[in-house]
């Protein structure tokens, strides 16, 4: 299950437009392996801050036994390990030395620990109800990724890095030994297999804690502005979120607050009155953010409350379960058909994708 994409950013240099270009390679094959399997939680470019230390994981699985993270790199040319573990790489027949992505991932690894440690009472439950769990006995693996069209020399590289160096197309089937995967009634009559194993409400909890510790750019900048700034922004962003909405369905604007500025001025705000409907309830974009209002940058979830989004902006979470938009009954229900989503109106027999 994919619980975040790739954040595409404005890259201009060829540097970070390969690099980009190689995480949306990794992404696409993850994408294309786990997108249906609930047990396999994929979150590409994952930012996070802990003890006053930040990390950036370009793809991070969580799974039944424990957790993988990914390095992706853009090699062009070929590259070469020493066996004091320092990397080389030729561009345009020219060798230069590297940073080594298994270190820059290993520091990952260890915060991504200790920030986990540091949060398990309010992440894992307590083993038959006395004993909490943590993530040191789970199963830790870290792996780099690099271009299809590198050319690696093994021979000389020492073989506990290039256990750990795949190029892209090869990636998922090391990931598929690394997981070993196996049928739920197959772990509990297992005698070899003694790996620990999250419940699938424990990988929920694991997902739903990594997307909220998910540093965004823009959210950065909006929880830093002044508050009368922030809800500037947020009108603004509001009025911009449906911007192919046909001109009769454009909300009309009227003051309908006033904020009070520092100096006692008395600003008016604007608030959208609600369209005039001209549409078929079938027809009505009926799924977004209650906090933010953000109606496509947001990640499907499921939880012990049902099926919710968790806002890609404001990294808050909404039910999926809303009023039904034909007959305003509250006897709803959501459905899941792969990457699916519906809204059933049980009253009515009222029914919508949403997703």
């Amino acid at each position: 299950m994919i619980l975040k994409t790739k954040t595409l950013q404005m890259t201009k240099t060829p540097q970070t437009i390969a690099g980009q270009k190689q995480e949306q390679d990794v992404a696409f094959f993850l994408r294309r392996a786990f997108k249906d399997n609930p047990e396999v939680l994929v979150i590409n470019d994952f930012k996070f801050s802990f003890n006053d230390e930040t990390a950036q994981i370009d793809h991070l699985i969580v799974y039944t036994y424990g957790f993988v993270l990914i390095e992706s790199k853009s090699i062009k040319g070929h590259v070469k390990v020493n066996n004091q573990g320092e990397w080389t790489r030729s561009y345009n027949s020219q060798w230069a030395g590297m940073p080594s992505p298994i270190k820059q991932v290993e520091l990952q690894q260890d915060l991504l620990k200790e920030m986990f440690m540091h949060h398990r009472n309010n992440i894992l439950s307590k083993l038959l109800g006395i004993k909490q769990q943590g993530f040191n006995g789970r199963c830790w693996h870290y792996l780099c990724a690099v271009s299809s069209n590198a050319v690696i020399d093994r021979k000389t590289m020492p073989k506990v890095i290039s256990d750990k160096l795949y190029k892209t197309e090869f990636l998922v089937d090391e990931l598929k030994n690394i997981m070993n995967l196996k049928h739920k009634l197959l772990r509990l009559v297992s005698v070899t297999d003694t790996r620990p194993d999250f419940s699938q409400r424990e990988l929920n909890s694991i997902g739903q804690f990594l997307i909220s510790q998910h540093i965004d750019s823009n959210t950065q900048q909006v929880d830093t502005a002044p508050a009368q700034l922030k809800q500037t922004q947020a009108i603004a962003n509001t009025l911009e979120l449906e911007p192919e909405l046909k001109p009769e369905l454009q909300p009309v604007l009227a003051p309908t607050n006033h904020l009070v500025q520092s100096n006692g001025a008395s600003v008016a705000t604007l608030a959208p009155l609600l369209p005039v409907n001209t549409l078929a309830p079938d027809q009505l974009p009926i799924l977004n953010c209650k906090y933010c209002g953000e109606s496509t940058q947001y990640t499907p979830m499921y939880g012990k409350f049902g099926y919710y989004i968790n806002c890609n902006q404001c990294s808050k979470n909404t039910s999926m379960k809303l009023p039904c938009p034909q007959c305003q009954s509250k006897n709803t229900k959501v459905t899941k058909r792969k990457e699916t989503y519906t809204l059933n109106c049980v009253d009515c027999g009222f029914e919508k994708q949403i997703i």
